[in-house]
């Protein structure tokens, strides 16, 4: 088992930033990749973006490449979002998720978070 507890979401404003994190505890986390994804009201959950166990890969949705970034830090059994530039449409519950398999992390990983809300105002 793998336990998540995302924070760092809040209300900012457009064209401003955030930067969400990601604490796991539970089996090695370092044998884990991990993804991030978001749910807006009324809307599917989707992917944003994850990071391979050894962080040296990374992969991003079209809608927030360029502006976000994923990152990793496996001694602390963290993971973190850096989201810049900030849009309305970013509004939404953000969550982490682990899984060990690189390909299925992006699209159904074993271990959730219970998500952080990111609200962003125009």
């Amino acid at each position: 088992q793998v336990q998540l507890v995302e924070s760092g979401g809040g209300l900012v404003q457009a064209g401003g930033s955030l930067r969400l994190s990601c604490a796991a505890s539970g089996r090695p986390f370092s044998s884990y990749s991990v993804g991030w994804f978001r749910q807006a009201p009324g809307k599917e959950r989707e992917f944003v973006a994850a990071i391979k166990w050894s962080g040296d890969s990374t992969y991003y949705a079209d809608s927030v490449k360029g502006r976000f970034t994923v990152s990793r830090d496996n001694a602390k059994n963290m993971v973190y979002l850096q989201m810049n530039s900030l849009k309305p449409e970013d509004t939404a519950v953000y969550y982490c998720a682990a899984e060990q398999s690189w390909g299925r992390v992006k699209t159904n990983p074993a271990y959730w978070g219970q998500g952080t809300q990111v609200t962003v105002s125009s």
